[in-house]
């Protein structure tokens, strides 16, 4: 397959063409970096609150393939998005990680460990936790515009 075809195929690619619908919007997006709210997988009617995605705007499989300057942006905002949900949503810590099995485009998951959250949950089961908060579109809209206004006070303060 064609770079040129993959991107015009790539899931990540199309929402950030404005292709495909992000629950809330952009939380935050630039010339070399997307952040926004994970979608709500296609079995549930809802998703786990404050699960993030920082993804880099130009179609690159993997963290090795970002130039310097992507690098610098993705980690930046990771960092931000980190604060943003110990901010908006009191997370206790931060999770973040990037698995790259479903799309070949770099996409880092940056997720809150919400307080209560039990031992056994920890990690990657975070959203496993039968108590943990999810929402539906409407939620997702409201936790978004949240997160937003946070980020954008971080632009504003650099």
């Amino acid at each position: 397959m064609s770079s040129h075809r993959s991107r015009s195929e790539c899931v990540v690619c199309r929402k950030h063409r404005g292709e495909l619908p992000v629950p809330g919007g952009p939380l935050y997006r630039d010339a070399l970096v997307y952040v926004g709210h994970a979608f709500i997988p296609p079995e549930q009617e809802r998703a786990y609150l404050g699960w993030l995605l920082v993804e880099p705007r130009r179609h690159v499989p993997t963290v090795a393939e970002l130039i310097a300057e992507e690098a610098s942006a993705v980690g930046l905002w990771v960092s931000r998005a980190g604060c943003a949900l110990k901010e908006v949503v009191g997370a206790e810590h931060i999770y973040v990680f990037v698995l790259g099995h479903h799309a070949p485009h770099l996409h880092v998951h940056v997720l809150p460990r919400y307080p209560g959250t039990p031992r056994e949950y920890w990690g990657l089961r975070v959203d496993e936790w039968p108590a943990a908060p999810r929402g539906d579109l409407d939620e997702i809209t409201a936790l978004a515009a949240r997160l937003r206004s946070t980020l954008a006070d971080y632009v504003t303060t650099d």
